[in-house]
């Protein structure tokens, strides 16, 4: 028996269940012996399957050009460029909004408490350190909102067949694509999902280089630092200059994960070549409610991380960086003298010869377990640091626009193309492999291409500076 059903519709899988708490009749006779199995899967759809020829012909049509060798590979590089562009030009409204709002909630906090512990607490470190990451929830739902309609329309298995052949150079397929587009979003799903891969060594090269793809959880940084070093304006009369950084900092994750995937391929024994079969849906219009459901269920994680584990290790922060208390006779400010401090300079050592300060080493350490935490980490010291309350309230990109060199800015950029900022990233690829080895190697050639890269960035940028 046949039973209709569309899952995702309300009641759509009442009549199959239906069916399935009743009594079943017994299983009809399959091919018979010596059939071949194909022919009778063709049989069946012939007798079964109806394609419209409206549809099959505007396909054929699209795929005609979205699949070509040359044309297909410019519509999709047009396709990723223009949404990193409209990441950045339609959401700033919307940060400027909440930032507006934030600031508005911490001058009136800070107007009604009198001054204290508890005063601190909610100015300079829940207010300063989850309101500077609250603000980046519109650039996130954006990114998210031309995925899911990317996905949706049917062109992300295209974009992974078209892109079969570059991947194969590099030691991957076109079915690592889906996983490595997901590794936009978040490596730790990107991760998850390469159980679609069958060959194990193409799914554990897809594992390694997945934590290359610029995850949603670096836009934080990647806005903080571009709205502070990179002027907006425009560029060729129609393209912001910001949106274009934005996009180069992706395309630079993606080069360095095909490269990776390469050098891995030429270290590995086994040199053999898997094809890619890939199903390839008919194009659709997305569906609107599909799209606003993904969006939602995407701003209830941020919000929960926001008010979950970022609040819990801002609020850390604002401990280590208020106690102990200076001494008296103390002339610096106050942060100094603390735990934050003390571990900053500490970790300063290790990362001076990259241009990273102490407040930046302190910010790295909580942002291990999740990157956007890091932006949090940075106001709250940097609120926490400053000598009088109207640098306390300054905005943090102002502060570190005047306060850093270009070398340190682009230093830190090139640090979260490559560093693996993420407990949860590490922890997932330790269940999915099973191995503590394999934890280990992508550790520790991430920091080390991390700490590469920016010692390069820095050196070079004050050369030309």
């Amino acid at each position: 028996p046949i039973v209709e059903t569309v899952a995702v519709k309300r009641n759509g899988a009442a009549q199959l269940l239906s069916r399935l708490d009743g009594e079943l009749p017994p299983p009809s006779r399959g091919p018979a012996p010596g059939a071949d199995l194909h022919q009778e899967v063709n049989r069946l759809l012939r007798e079964a399957v109806s394609v419209p020829r409206r549809t099959a012909a505007i396909d054929d049509a699209l795929d005609r050009w979205l699949l070509h060798p040359v044309w297909g590979l410019v519509t999709l590089a047009v396709v990723m460029f223009l949404m990193f562009q409209a990441v950045f030009s339609w959401a700033e409204p919307l940060m400027e909004l909440i930032e507006s709002s934030v600031g508005a909630l911490g001058a009136w906090v800070g107007a009604t408490l009198p001054e204290g512990l508890l005063n601190s607490l909610l100015v300079d470190g829940i207010i300063a350190g989850a309101g500077s990451v609250l603000v980046f929830l519109p650039q996130i739902l954006f990114l998210f909102f031309f995925i899911l309609l990317l996905e949706e329309s049917g062109y992300l298995p295209r974009a992974a067949f078209l892109l079969d052949k570059m991947m194969v150079g590099a030691g991957l397929t076109g079915r690592s694509f889906i996983p490595l587009l997901s590794s936009f979003a978040c490596a730790v799903p990107g991760i998850m999902a390469t159980r679609t891969i069958q060959d194990p060594r193409d799914r554990l090269t897809t594992i390694l280089v997945a934590p290359l793809m610029t995850c949603s959880a670096r836009l934080p940084v990647y806005t903080l630092l571009i709205g502070a070093f990179i002027p907006d304006q425009t560029v060729l009369g129609i393209f912001n200059l910001q949106g274009v950084t934005l996009f180069v900092l992706y395309v630079a994750g993606i080069l360095s994960a095909l490269a990776v995937a390469w050098v891995m391929k030429l270290l590995r024994r086994d040199t053999t070549e898997h094809s890619l079969l890939l199903e390839l849906p008919s194009y659709r219009i997305p569906h609107l409610r599909d799209v606003a459901l993904g969006l939602a269920e995407r701003a209830r994680i941020f919000l929960a991380r926001v008010g979950g584990i970022i609040l819990a290790l801002t609020v850390l922060i604002w401990f280590l960086s208020s106690f102990p208390s200076p001494p008296e006779g103390a002339t610096g400010p106050a942060i100094e003298y603390s735990f934050a401090g003390r571990i900053g300079e500490i970790l300063q050592t290790v990362f001076a010869p990259i241009g990273f300060n102490w407040q930046i080493s302190i910010a790295l350490v909580p942002g291990m377990a999740a990157r956007e935490v890091a932006v949090g980490a940075l106001a709250t010291v940097y609120a926490l640091s400053a000598e009088d309350e109207e640098t306390a309230s300054t905005l943090l990109t102002p502060l570190i626009a005047a306060q850093w060199p270009l070398a340190t800015a682009f230093s830190l950029l090139a640090w979260f193309i490559f560093a693996p900022q993420c407990l949860s990233t590490l922890a997932v690829i330790r269940r999915e492999t099973g191995s503590w080895k394999v934890v280990a190697l992508a550790a520790g050639y991430l920091f080390g291409l991390a700490y590469l890269a920016s010692f390069i960035t820095y050196h070079v940028t004050r050369m030309l500076t």
